[in-house]
């Protein structure tokens, strides 16, 4: 399987008219400067989004007229970045996700974001970007991706892996989201996860923070027993951590990963889902 990732000396070379780079950070950062030619889409990373039917029929429709104004029409490369791979919460790796649930057929992220483009001495532009827009096409195909609140129920108490990725405080319940503690109802985590902080995937290199390698990544997972033939089931707060994570595990050949998008900030609204609050409780160690 080719690797998702591209590096800065990669991308520099196949710039042109059949690749479309889109900037997912925030515009007055893409004003400051950004990769020549590239197009900003800060909504990849805000939207939040719901797993019901009219929910995702809206975030379908949302990001296939977005990514359409952006220039991709199904020929095109996709190639997404952020600022670094752990600065902006994984919206670059979101904008992945996405194009990869709709079904688009060729999508990179780059490695390290623009610090690491950055540090290869390679140019910045000021120039706003018009693209051309185009006719996106949507392949329902990948929808089995993207998982929905009875399928999180459904995996309850079951062999798959509830990868909970989201910082520390919120994982135990000191804080609702990373928009501020009180952002959603509930503090907690889906009962019966498991845990990975999403930074935990990523380690500081000379071009500032890189995936750690596959079996750095798989070492990380069998920590909470997870293998390469573990299904598991991500979430964070609204996709983009557990995003992240995605490609990582993705990267170091986990077979069966899939992605609750609407994640905490749709599970905590609901009262009638269960929850588990307060310290988690300590794993065993058996005597000797």
């Amino acid at each position: 399987m080719p690797s998702v990732l591209m590096s800065p000396a990669e991308l520099s070379e196949i710039m042109g008219s059949e690749t479309v780079i889109i900037d997912t950070r925030d515009p007055d950062s893409y004003a400051a400067g950004h990769i020549p030619g590239a197009v900003n889409l800060h909504d990849i990373f805000t939207y939040l989004a719901t797993s019901t039917p009219e929910g995702m029929k809206e975030l379908s429709e949302k990001f296939a007229g977005a990514f359409g104004a952006a220039g991709l029409d199904g020929s095109k490369t996709a190639v997404l970045y952020e600022e670094s791979m752990d600065s902006g919460f994984g919206q670059s790796c979101r904008g992945y996700f996405l194009l990869s649930y709709l079904g688009y057929p060729t999508v990179k992220v780059l490695h390290g974001g623009l610090l690491a483009w950055q540090a290869a001495g390679l140019p910045l532009s000021t120039e706003t970007v018009t693209p051309e827009p185009a006719s996106f096409p949507i392949d329902p195909a990948s929808s089995e991706l993207m998982l929905d609140v009875a399928a999180m129920k459904a995996a309850l108490g079951t062999h798959v892996a509830l990868l909970d990725v989201r910082d520390v405080d919120e994982w135990i319940g000191e804080s609702s989201s990373p928009y501020g503690k009180d952002f959603c109802p509930r503090k907690g985590r889906i009962p019966g996860a498991v845990w990975i902080e999403w930074y935990r995937m990523m380690k500081p290199t000379s071009e500032g923070p890189m995936f750690k390698s596959g079996d750095e990544v798989l070492a990380e997972c069998a920590s909470v027993g997870i293998t390469a033939d573990t299904p598991v089931y991500l979430y964070c707060f609204k996709g983009a951590r557990a995003s992240n994570t995605y490609v990582a595990l993705k990267e170091a050949g986990i077979k069966d990963v899939k992605m609750y998008f609407g994640s905490w900030n749709e599970w905590s609204r609901d009262p009638s889902l269960p929850i588990e609050e307060g310290a988690p409780a300590p794993v065993a160690i058996a005597a000797e």
